[in-house]
């Protein structure tokens, strides 16, 4: 009998093919040779059950029926891709062997494990694990072939994301719906990368500019000429300013402190997906699901980088003969005058920036591979570029500069001067001109304190005197954090952890962050079609739908459920399981309980105001029949919900915008009663503060969004209202100190807040 071999999509079955059975038959669905047969998966063939599965009274939405947690999880057939599952079943009984060909990573190993679940397969499996699909490797791959059983606990930990995502998503967001009346995902990913955008915009919102001024002066030394810019407090004032200026213009200054060192830069971390993603976003524009499309079919149909889903910017000691082989294959096309200036002794073991075998899990970083490019679209031509160029950089030496500190003095006022003058451009002459350039203007315009001198030398004597050639007063103006990019969104989840107290939890977000790198792109393709965000150019913004989305889930009191904190605990577990260090029932059994505790709460939550949401079609139970909140196993119900959802923030494009305005009081939603005596109005949100709707009436409560450096949150809000005072935080005095304090509402009159230090 044969051996039956299961890749994951067509073109990655035939690559293999052509390598192990180069003469075997082409039947459509498979490909059949002497000792193989080949076939494919087509992506998920299989998934979570919806469900009415197990109930037909889940067909209805409705929050008495919730929490829904199955005793076992069901799976169903793909209807689309039903035929295809039929051949494979077919197929095993005339194999006595199965090779799993899918994916190399948690993904690929539960595409297949429910293929064998649903076909109930008993042959032996053997796995194949490689990192790109080139002859040599799957030859290599093919040579090498894994004990099914050494990753079963990759096996089960994909199963658990997988149920626990079911349970969390399904629940939730039938939970929110319901009680709230408007079709409102919650995932948990999803909802934590939507609650990075939201306190951002907040962020924003509340930013007031504070101007000031500077004060920059010309200085030349025989030759040399260099600017400084004023040193010491801040200036507010223009007169202030402009005074310093007509003191110290045409006068004479001495050097009272000169430093001078040698630097050097070392070229950027190999390519993993969310690095690429995130640079292709910023160069050409690109979404992250785009460069995900792109990079997949440069290592899928085209063969010539390797495996694009990875979370590892670095190689094991196995691929440094490979890189090396590559390295000469350049020398022959458009990046041969870049190969042939390389120094291959450069890409080494011991170079732990490129080599770092600990740093290496299921794949290793982006590579280009031993196959030359045929014709590529533009779009995938610039991806391939990237690809090249940050590996061509890693075989050239560090830039190397000289780094000069000035600090000059004229008539009592110091001013600083930096100055990086290029002594060796090293790995820098592989990036583009174009793209150097643009960099240099984005520092020039960012007034980067450093200046980079790349065509002369900066020769400058302590001892000698300095002349004040020019001074003036430039008005400048604190600037609002800027609004997320797809690209910078894609770095905030992947350093997510950063936000989070925990040492623990904040390196296991270090590795996962909010998703992977396989699903990031998908999450924020998700928020767009379900309506809570929108692009403006390629600045990201919220409409009021999304907005209204995390303000119910935290007046709910399930703020894990809009937190990094949540996602990092999971992470951490999941990886866990998937080395065998962890429980996957024992995980499975804390995710049912927090499910229940979400359920509770939303029960308990007041529906939101139809107005809060900006829209007013789309709501309602009708519609939302099977709605799923998953996007990859759920069925075609999900694709209706999601397409009214898309339809009525499209058909109300007005409504969005005009929502974005400060909503009348009558429109707004209550965060809890007036604490005031004799005043029996509700707390509502404005701009800057939450007030009293009853202002109009005369009552001055008020508490102002920032207070002592710290942005009240409605979480902080309702500990105010409910028991005076907040939990314990942390701040930190003028000079730096750190204490800890709780805000303390003062007045419940007019709803002023006091620090009580902690002693």
């Amino acid at each position: 009998m044969k051996t039956l071999i299961i890749a994951e999509k067509p073109d990655m079955g035939r690559t293999i093919a052509a390598v192990v059975e180069p003469r075997a038959q082409n039947k459509r669905s498979y490909l059949e040779g002497e000792h193989y047969i080949i076939t494919w998966a087509i992506g998920h063939l299989l998934g979570l059950a919806e469900p009415d599965a197990y109930d037909p009274k889940y067909k209805k939405w409705n929050i008495q029926d919730l929490p829904i947690i199955p005793s076992s999880f069901k799976i169903i057939p793909n209807p689309r891709t039903k035929d295809q599952l039929k051949i494979i079943g077919e197929l095993a009984k005339r194999c006595n062997a199965i090779v799993n060909a899918c994916d190399a990573g948690r993904e690929g190993q539960y595409i297949f494990a429910l293929i064998q679940q649903q076909l109930k397969l008993k042959q032996p499996v053997k796995r194949l694990w490689i990192s790109d699909l080139t002859a040599e490797s799957i030859s290599r791959g093919f040579s090498q072939l894994h004990e099914a059983a050494e990753f079963e606990h990759l096996t089960q930990a994909a199963r658990a994301r997988s149920e626990a995502d079911w349970l969390i998503g399904m629940n939730a967001s039938r939970a929110f719906t319901t009680r709230h009346n408007a079709l409102l995902s919650v995932g948990r990913v999803q909802t934590p990368v939507l609650a990075l955008i939201y306190d951002r915009e907040k962020e924003i919102q509340a930013f007031e500019s504070q101007t000031f001024y500077d004060v920059i002066a010309h200085f030349k030394q025989e030759q040399t000429e260099y600017k400084g810019i004023r040193q010491g407090d801040k200036l507010t004032a223009q007169e202030d300013a402009e005074k310093i200026a007509d003191a110290v213009r045409g006068k004479e200054g001495r050097i009272s402190k000169y430093e001078l060192k040698n630097t050097k830069e070392y070229p950027f971390k190999l390519y993993d997906l969310t690095l690429l993603q995130r640079e292709a976003n910023a160069k050409f524009g690109y979404s992250a699901k785009k460069t995900l499309d792109l990079a997949q079919a440069l290592y899928e149909r085209h063969k010539v980088i390797s495996y694009p889903r990875t979370n590892s910017n670095y190689v094991t000691e196995q691929n440094l003969e490979g890189m090396h082989k590559t390295l000469q294959l350049l020398k022959h096309g458009p990046y041969r005058e870049l190969a042939e200036g390389a120094q291959p002794a450069l890409v080494h073991k011991g170079n732990k920036s490129v080599c770092n075998p600990s740093r290496v899990e299921d794949h290793h970083a982006i590579l280009p591979t031993l196959k030359k490019p045929g014709t590529l679209s533009k779009e995938e031509s610039n991806i391939y570029d990237l690809v090249i160029r940050r590996f061509l950089s890693h075989f050239y030496p560090p830039a190397e500069y000289k780094q000069h500190t000035v600090f000059t003095e004229v008539e009592g006022h110091l001013f600083k001067t930096g100055i990086k003058e290029l002594l060796h451009l090293g790995w820098k002459v592989v990036i583009d001109d174009q793209n150097t350039k643009k960099n240099s203007r984005k520092k020039k315009d960012e007034e980067q304190e450093a200046e980079e001198w790349t065509d002369r030398s900066f020769e400058i004597h302590e001892a000698n005197p300095v002349h004040c050639l020019k001074a003036e007063a430039k008005e400048k103006a604190t600037q609002p954090p800027k609004s997320y990019t797809e690209g910078t969104l894609l770095k905030a989840m992947e350093s997510a952890g950063k936000q989070i107290e925990n040492e623990e939890l904040r390196d296991a977000m270090k590795e996962s962050g909010l998703g992977t790198p396989a699903t990031r792109a998908a999450t924020i393709e998700r928020l767009k079609n379900v309506g809570y965000i929108e692009m403006q150019g390629k600045k990201i913004v919220m409409t009021p739908k999304g907005n209204m989305a995390i303000e119910l889930i935290r007046r709910a009191g399930v703020e894990l459920l809009a937190s990094p904190e949540m996602t990092g605990q999971w992470e951490r577990r999941l990886h866990q399981i998937s080395k065998g260090e962890a429980e996957r029932d024992k995980f499975m059994d804390n995710v049912k309980k927090f499910t229940l505790s979400v359920i509770e709460k939303v029960k308990q939550q007041a529906p939101a105001p139809a107005s809060a949401f900006g829209v007013e079609s789309g709501r309602g139970s009708k519609g939302r029949k099977g709605a799923s909140p998953r996007s990859k196993t759920s069925s075609s119900g999900t694709a209706t919900a999601v397409k009214a959802a898309r339809t009525s923030v499209s058909k109300n494009t007005a409504a969005t915008k005009s929502a974005a305005k400060p909503r009348s009081s009558a429109e707004r939603v209550s965060l809890g009663s007036c604490p005031c005596s004799n005043c029996n109005g509700t707390i509502i949100e404005g701009r800057k503060g939450f007030g009293c709707d009853h202002f109009r009436e005369g009552c001055k409560f008020v508490i102002w969004k920032e207070f002592s450096g710290k942005q009240v949150s409605p979480a902080m809000l309702r500990s105010l209202l409910d028991k005076g005072q907040t939990q314990l935080l942390s701040f930190k005095t003028a000079n730096g100190a750190a204490y800890k304090a709780r805000i303390v509402l003062a007045d419940r009159t007019s709803g002023k807040l006091t620090l009580q230090r902690e002693e």
